[in-house]
């Protein structure tokens, strides 16, 4: 069976990935963030990926492959002029690869990637042939998107809810900075909210089907400041996120009916949301290792479109 190799170069994570024989094999490497920082200029994350690009894909089991065709990220979302420049790394990459086995060259958004993972990995592929929301929620990224199938299993993307301002991987990690964990601070900042006992009652801030997340940071460092346990301040944050992400799937539920939901991005590796978001509305997430940023989806959607089987 031909493989398909994906290469995503995102704002934090240089990421390449190998379909062979419906067998995924992943290869990622976070980009360097000094301790106590909170992001990267976009032009060190291009010389970091540049960088990173060949170690992470000499670590991809490429012995005895046959590539017939490679997708790459070329941009955030699927909309007029989205673009950031280190996608461009990615792009480089990909081209010379395609260039040189004479294999065919697929582009799609960062956003398309994360739901064709969180689709794989959750075993629904099938629902691209049908209309379904997915949330996308990540550093960068905060917003529900109704996904209407296209040809060759691939969809199309129409932003239908987003957080006004604070995105809630920005909320994560500058709570967990806050709290003295090394960014990005997801991982961390989970295990200490487990160790809480504490529930909040929290209504959300939403306005029509959007919500605002700014507040959050604020009541963080209000309660870091009154001397509260870290564990306490990391539980409300997440609980705070969960109640926001709710409230939207709610009043979409209700605006779209039985439609199924999808979770992306690497906010949603969080256990604490992934149950109650599960329990209460049959949610599909991707499994963690492909809920962060990586090439997996890119290489599920170069198939596809290649007309590949992916097993």
């Amino acid at each position: 069976m031909p493989d398909t190799l994906g290469i995503d170069t995102s704002n934090y994570t240089t990421s390449s990935a190998l379909l062979r024989d419906g067998k995924m094999f992943q290869s990622k490497k976070l980009l360097p963030v000094k301790a106590g920082e909170v992001g990267l200029r976009q032009s060190d994350a291009v010389f970091h990926h540049v960088r990173q690009l060949p170690e992470v894909l000499e670590e991809l089991p490429f012995g005895g492959s046959s590539i017939s065709a490679v997708g790459v990220s070329d941009r955030p979302r699927s909309m007029e002029g989205s673009y950031m420049p280190c996608f461009l790394a990615g792009m480089a990459s990909a081209k010379a690869v395609s260039l040189a086995l004479n294999v065919p060259l697929y582009a799609f958004s960062h956003q398309q990637g994360h739901i064709a993972a969180a689709l794989y990995s959750s075993g629904r592929i099938e629902l691209l042939r049908q209309h379904f929301i997915a949330f996308h929620v990540s550093g960068g990224t905060t917003e529900a998107v109704l996904c209407k199938p296209e040809k060759n299993g691939i969809f199309s993307t129409e932003i239908v809810a987003r957080s006004l301002d604070l995105k809630a991987g920005q909320a994560v990690d500058r709570v967990g900075v806050m709290l003295g964990l090394q960014f990005p601070a997801g991982p961390e900042l989970e295990k200490l909210a487990l160790k809480s006992q504490k529930k909040f009652h929290i209504r959300p801030c939403l306005k029509g089907y959007d919500c605002s997340l700014s507040g959050i940071e604020n009541k963080c460092r209000g309660m870091v400041n009154e001397g509260m346990p870290k564990e306490d301040t990391a539980a409300y944050c997440l609980q705070s996120i969960l109640a926001a992400l709710d409230g939207m799937a709610y009043s979409l539920k209700k605006r779209y009916g039985d439609i199924p939901l999808i979770f992306a991005g690497g906010v949603m590796s969080n256990s604490i949301i992934r149950k109650a978001m599960t329990a209460k509305y049959g949610a599909h997430f991707a499994e963690p290792a492909l809920s962060a940023d990586n090439a997996a989806g890119i290489a599920v959607l170069a198939a596809l479109k290649g007309g590949i089987p992916i097993g």
